[in-house]
């Protein structure tokens, strides 16, 4: 049985010239193997094609999905382990990739990676509503110049609950960036 299920992360990879670039992605899990479907034209899937390989950060630090989606994308890094490129500093799990095979897509193409190293760096608490508050307003934002305004003022306003009942700073922090990003992109819009 395949396993549709989509789980988000943060896939860190290296430009040619070894600049570390990191991305919320939804990837799959397919036993040893590890599904990335990442957007054309993108930074992650240049990098991925350019050098064949990604680490893969499981992360409850919701900070660091905003931030990659509003612009803050200088994160602490430590060095992978057996392929080339760096994991999250705050990093629960990482997994090192190689690539396997292309799909090609007009759109998304699909990318199978095989799992060649990975370690655990901390214990996972679980997760607060306001995380994946977070994380859906991440989705909404990397969005916004394809939904409709309402859609993503509905959903947001539905979002504030939870941000409201359980967040604590690095939530309220993640979410301002958030919210100051739709602002942006609805005064870019009347501009």
């Amino acid at each position: 049985m395949t396993n549709d299920q989509i789980f988000e992360v943060v896939v860190s990879t290296l430009s040619p010239d070894g600049q570390p670039h990191h991305a919320p992605l939804g990837v799959r899990y397919r036993g040893n193997e590890v599904v990335l479907m990442p957007f054309k034209p993108s930074t992650t899937l240049m990098n991925l094609l350019g050098t064949g390989c990604a680490v893969l950060n499981v992360v409850v630090d919701t900070r660091v999905i905003a931030g990659c989606v509003t612009g803050r994308r200088n994160w602490p890094v430590l060095p992978a382990r057996v392929v080339r490129g760096v994991r999250l500093e705050c990093a629960l799990r990482h997994l090192e990739l190689r690539l396997l095979h292309t799909q090609d897509d007009p759109q998304r193409p699909s990318l199978r990676m095989v799992r060649v190293h990975e370690e655990s760096h901390g214990e996972f608490m679980g997760f607060n509503r306001a995380q994946a508050a977070v994380v859906e307003g991440s989705v909404l934002v990397s969005r916004l110049h394809l939904l409709p305004r309402e859609k993503v003022e509905g959903e947001m306003r539905y979002l504030q609950i939870a941000i409201d009942k359980t967040a604590g700073p690095e939530e309220h922090e993640a979410w301002d960036w958030l919210r100051m990003a739709v602002a942006d992109h609805r005064a870019w819009e009347v501009a």
